[in-house]
């Protein structure tokens, strides 16, 4: 009779899914939407006149699509570095908000290893491991690192590509460049509604944070109007989580 344990494939299948490596695999599909983007970004940024040490600086250190697009827009124009400076922050201050919603998972972790799973967090990264969270009920430290890492360093060839593509594309707006960013996040957006099977509250909640946003605009500014949009639909959507 074999002393083999029943379940040791269950418990080994398992390990594989938690692995940095199963992370790295799991950001594949997403690498396939950091291309697209990451070359437009890459190109835009040639464009507007920057040297490919300075986008290898902008994609290393930044690390933010959004936030890249528009800073890249600023220098174009000829903004201050002060207000460059506080349009980022504003810009990026919704992942204070993906921390926060990840953390619960890492409170076993030493706040510099926190540090370093938040530090490489993205939209895309963020939504793979809420999707993974919702079926799991955990995320492992190493395939959050094998995920993150992958999208980053997926992200700075992407952008790499586009900066040598561009010195061949005098006008990005003409091949709606400047627009890949959006649709990327269209794309995942309806990816997400179709995976969770819950249309109807994700309708509800979507209204709600495209009325609070265009609504906000009037009164303060655009980047602190999607903060403000987030929040809102963010606390009806649990609210309406706790109580179906």
């Amino acid at each position: 009779m074999s002393t083999k344990p029943i379940h040791a494939p269950t418990v080994l299948s398992q390990k594989n899914e938690e692995s940095f490596l199963q992370g790295v695999k799991d950001c594949l599909p997403t690498l396939l939407g950091y291309i697209s983007i990451g070359v437009a970004a890459g190109v835009v940024m040639t464009t507007a006149g920057l040297s490919i040490s300075e986008i290898t600086l902008f994609c290393l250190l930044l690390y933010a699509g959004s936030a890249q697009f528009i800073a890249v827009g600023m220098i174009a124009s000829s903004s201050s570095i002060t207000a460059i400076a506080i349009t980022t922050f504003f810009v990026n201050a919704r992942y204070i908000l993906l921390s926060a919603a990840l953390s619960p998972y890492f409170k076993h972790l030493s706040s510099f290893k926190n540090l370093l799973v938040g530090t490489l967090l993205s939209d895309e990264t963020f939504g793979v491991a809420m999707n993974k969270a919702v079926k799991t009920k955990e995320i492992n430290e190493k395939w959050m690192h094998g995920l993150n890492l992958t999208a980053y360093l997926g992200w700075w060839g992407a952008n790499l590509i586009g900066a040598f593509l561009g010195q061949w594309i005098s006008n990005p707006e003409q091949w709606g460049l400047d627009f890949a960013l959006v649709g990327m996040f269209i794309g995942l957006l309806v990816l997400s509604m179709v995976g969770r099977n819950n249309i109807r509250r994700d309708l509800i909640v979507g209204i709600i944070a495209l009325a609070v946003g265009v609504g906000s605009t009037f009164i303060v500014s655009g980047s602190l109007g999607i903060i403000v949009a987030t929040v809102v639909a963010a606390t009806v959507g649990m609210v309406m989580e706790k109580w179906k």
